[in-house]
This record gives structure tokens, sequence and C-alpha cells, in this order.
């Protein structure tokens, strides 16, 4: 039977070995699955299971990695929301795909997003035609926002007067 602790460490390297992947390899994978990205990804957790179970594949080897994967995601979960800059290494920057009707073809290519893709999520936003789109952003969790020329940001913010109570002292 292996160690408790060779379970936990293999099951953390793992774990970080996952995230640099998807992160070397791109954001589109996370948040646009197509049938080959979830065969792919099933496929990996499949490969890498007994990379952090070895040999023992015992229930409690299993609820181990389990445990050792909920409680690394939990604490790095933690570190994203309190340090900006070590999100953005894990997840990167928003990209501008398309400014004032036009796309960003360099922008396009650094994604690694096919116009044919960027028209369909366009279009997934009720806009006909990417010339009608003031901005498309891929966000960090690999979503496509847009804003077209039917949005319009209207704010009114209306300052309240402030009144001051006070005690009358008798």
């Amino acid at each position: 039977m292996e160690p408790v602790v060779f379970v936990i460490i293999r099951a953390a390297v793992i774990y970080f070995f996952i995230i640099t992947a998807i992160r070397i390899f791109g954001k589109r994978e996370i948040a646009q699955l197509s049938v080959v990205d979830l065969v792919f990804i099933l496929l990996i957790s499949n490969s890498v299971q007994n990379a952090m179970v070895g040999q023992n594949s015992s229930i409690l080897s299993g609820v181990l990695a389990a445990g050792t994967l909920f409680i690394l995601n939990y604490v790095l979960e933690n570190f994203l929301y309190r340090s900006k800059r070590f999100s953005s290494l894990i997840q990167g920057e928003p990209l501008m795909l398309v400014y004032k009707g036009k796309a960003i073809k360099e922008h396009l290519k650094k994604a690694k997003i096919s116009d044919d893709e960027l028209e369909a999520a366009i279009r997934e936003h009720g806009v006909a035609s990417i010339s009608r789109v003031n901005l498309a952003v891929l966000e960090r969790d690999g979503n496509i926002s847009v804003l077209s020329n039917n949005y319009k940001r209207q704010t009114t913010r209306k300052r309240r007067a402030h009144k001051i109570f006070s005690k009358e002292v008798m």
C-alpha cells in the first residue's frame, strides 16, 4: 500500500500540472467545450488517475486524492480572489477581439479563435454581424462578452440629500 503522503503529493503535482497545461494551451478549452474538448478532458482525467494514486486503487487512496484536489482548489481559489497579480498569472487577462466593428486579427490568432467561431459567439449575443459590434472581449474565464450598437448605457445617479439626526440634550 502506498503511503498516504505519496498519494497527496502525487495528486497535488497532477493538479498543478493540469492548471499549467490549461493556461499554456488556452482559455478557449474551458468555456467553449466542443465534443472534441469534452472527450479530451475526460481522457485527461482518466490518464492521470494512476499517476495520482499509484498502484493503490483502494477507496482510501481515491478519497485522499479527491480530498487533496478539493483542498488545493479551495486554497487556489482564495489566492486568486485575494491577489490580482497571482490571478493574472494563473488566469490571464481579458483580450479584446472586436473594437468598433473591426475584428482584431492578431488577438484572434493569439486566442486561437477562428472568424467562424467569433461570428457564432456574436450571433449567440443576438448581433447579426461583426460590423454591428462595439466591443467583443475574450474574458478570463474563456467566455466572449459582446457589446453591440443595441447596447445603451444609461446611468443615472442622483445624489441623495443626507439627513443629519441629532439628539437634543435636555
